[in-house]
This record gives C-alpha cells, sequence and structure tokens, in this order.
C-alpha cells in the first residue's frame, strides 16, 4: 500500500471502528433488550444502563470510549507522527461519526460523547481530564447526562482553542465534536427548556 493512500486507509477503519454498536449488542446478548426500542432509544452507555443494567451500561461506556481512543492512538503509531498531529486527530473524528452516523444502523447512531473523550484521551490527555471534571460536576448538581454532555464538551472545544489556537487540528476535531454533540442533544434541550428532561436515577435499572 502506498504512502499517500495509508492514511485514508486509516482514516475509514477508524470510522468502522466507532461504527461498532456496543450498547444495541450488549444489550441484545446479555439483557435481550433492544436498546433502540426501549428508553430513549439511543445506543449509548446511559440508555443501556436505564434499559439493560447498570453493569452493561458500564462496559458500553468503557468500550464506547476505547473505540475512540485506539484508533487515535494506532493512527499515530503507523503513521509515525504526534498524537495531537493532523492524521490522529482525523482518525478521533472519523471514529466519532462512525459512531453517531453507523451504517449497519441506516446511519442512525448514538451522541458520540463517550466516543469522543476516549479519542481526546489520547490527543489531548490533561483537556480529557479537565472534561471529565466537568461532566462530574455537572452531573453531581443536575443529575442530568445531556447537560454534563453537553458542558463537557463546551469545555473541551473552547479549552483546546484557549490553550492550542482555533487553527490546530484537535481544535478543529473538537469543535467539530461540539456542534454534532448539540445538534445530536437538540431533543434533550427542547425538553430541558420545557423542564421535562429526564434525570438518572442512581438506582440500579433492570431490563425492560
Amino acid at each position: 500500500m502506498t504512502g499517500d493512500r495509508l492514511p485514508w486507509t486509516l482514516l475509514a477503519a477508524s470510522y468502522l471502528a466507532g461504527s461498532v454498536p456496543f450498547g444495541l449488542l450488549l444489550g441484545r446478548l446479555f439483557a435481550g433488550v433492544d436498546v433502540r426500542s426501549a428508553g430513549s432509544g439511543n445506543i449509548g452507555a446511559t440508555n443501556v444502563a436505564r434499559t439493560a443494567g447498570r453493569g452493561l451500561g458500564l462496559l458500553t461506556l468503557l468500550l464506547d470510549a476505547a473505540k475512540g481512543g485506539i484508533p487515535v492512538a494506532v493512527t499515530a503509531l503507523v503513521l509515525g507522527e504526534a498524537h495531537d498531529a493532523g492524521w490522529p486527530a482525523a482518525a478521533g473524528l472519523a471514529a466519532f461519526l462512525g459512531h453517531v452516523f453507523p451504517p449497519w444502523l441506516r446511519f442512525r447512531g448514538g451522541k458520540g460523547v463517550a466516543t469522543a473523550f476516549g479519542a481526546f484521551v489520547v490527543l489531548t490527555p490533561w483537556m480529557a481530564l479537565l472534561s471529565a471534571v466537568v461532566f462530574a460536576a455537572a452531573f453531581a448538581v443536575t443529575k442530568v447526562v445531556s447537560v454534563s454532555s453537553l458542558a463537557a464538551a463546551g469545555v473541551m472545544a473552547g479549552g483546546v482553542a484557549l490553550f492550542q489556537g482555533w487553527d490546530g487540528p484537535v481544535s478543529r476535531v473538537a469543535l467539530a465534536v461540539l456542534v454534532v454533540v448539540v445538534l445530536r442533544h437538540a431533543g434533550n434541550i427542547a425538553r430541558l427548556l420545557r423542564g421535562e428532561e429526564s434525570r438518572l436515577s442512581a438506582k440500579r435499572s433492570g431490563p425492560r
């Protein structure tokens, strides 16, 4: 394979890795639940936790994050680039878009927050840590995952731009992620404005 084709092949592989619907697969295999027809209908960790149990929700979270981080690390290693260089950053974005728009599910995937976080853990670890702290703090106050996710995505985009400038590859990816996350949370934002957004219960959820 020529050097010109290799980066694009890695991006395609990153997109396909991101498109693996772990939440859907785990719900079906271990709880007999199709998460697309239960709860919010989302394939992400929050809905898996609500409809198939918190253990499966946590496993979904870890796997969704891994499918964001591993493509970034592999791309950097194969191309011999820094983790925050252009191609690794693009691989993280490709994995994120794979989760949000998986071809296997008619391009109707999850909201991508965990996958984006996994990518940013490799791209910019300290900013990923800060965004995780912001998520945790927002969730502790509101118990609303959508609010926490939006806050974390906003802090990530703003923080990376502040320290690396808006023209850096990670900054551009963080801004793209923020735009997609906001759009994917449009329904949540509408419910928040109406005071109808659901809170994540501390009580363990079981299969429904």
